[in-house]
């Protein structure tokens, strides 16, 4: 088997990886945001600029031949702010609200999980490297944006935590998480995806501090000079830390 054959690509799961998604979802909220907020276009308008351009860039993720971490990143920004312009639209223009949001899109996630394991018989992300398993992975990873969003919402707006107290409570999330990683046999597949899930309603509920108003606990900052401001952080996590494909387990290794 030939060493392309056996790289994700995704890339590697590394302190680095995390980081960089919390940057990314971070900007997610303040990007999509700054679309149907700052410029009034509104949430359908920003959903169908953000689904277009995530279509176009997953298209490319198959489309190419290995793993490049600009594209691998710019999808995972794509997907974020869809996934904010889409709950958006659905908690609030149709109107179902931040909790009905969260159980919907909880479901879809864990179907999307069941049905790709049921297909394949794992869920973990260093298998990604075939069109098939990447459809799988790419609408996961965009239920569980869309998710994370109605959840950071409802948990900073219903539970009335704040934006501060609601970030507290999902880091304190990751850090059991991590704990669970390093001191237990649970499924790495499994956390992973626990982990994914929660940065998602982390970056989103930093993100609204960052620009809603003073009087909603927020900084007032502008959401596009926020969104530039961490979208410049971001890209330069992405050049300074190692950016390397996953690998792809043997085909003898148990699935995850």
């Amino acid at each position: 088997m030939s060493k392309e054959a056996v790289l994700s690509k995704v890339p590697a799961v590394t302190l680095g990886f995390w980081i960089i998604k919390i940057l990314g979802t971070t900007l997610g909220e303040t990007g999509g945001d700054t679309v149907t907020m700052t410029m009034n276009l509104g949430y359908l308008i920003g959903t169908a600029i953000f689904l277009t351009a995530l279509v176009a860039f997953v298209a490319l993720q198959i489309a190419v031949r290995k793993f490049h971490p600009l594209l691998y990143w710019a999808t995972i920004v794509a997907s974020t702010t869809a996934g904010t312009t889409m709950a958006d639209f659905a908690d609030r223009s149709l109107g179902i609200g931040y909790s009905g949001g969260s159980s919907v899109l909880l479901a879809c996630v864990l179907v999307s999980l069941v049905v790709w394991y049921w297909s394949e018989g794992t869920v973990s992300v260093e298998t990604v490297n075939k069109p098939k398993i990447e459809a799988f992975y790419w609408l996961t990873i965009t239920f569980s944006q869309t998710l994370g969003t109605a959840l950071g919402d409802w948990m900073a707006d219903t539970s009335g935590l704040g934006y501060l107290g609601a970030a507290g409570v999902f880091g304190a999330g990751l850090v059991v998480l991590a704990i669970a990683y390093y001191g237990t046999n649970i499924s790495r597949a499994a956390l992973f995806w626990a982990a994914f899930i929660l940065t998602r309603p982390l970056g989103a509920t930093v993100g609204d501090f960052f620009d809603k108003p003073l009087s909603r606990g927020g900084l007032n900052l502008s959401r596009p000079l926020a969104t530039a401001i961490i979208a410049v952080a971001m890209i330069a996590c992405i050049l300074l830390f190692p950016q390397r494909a996953g690998l792809h387990p043997r085909s003898d290794a148990p699935a995850a």
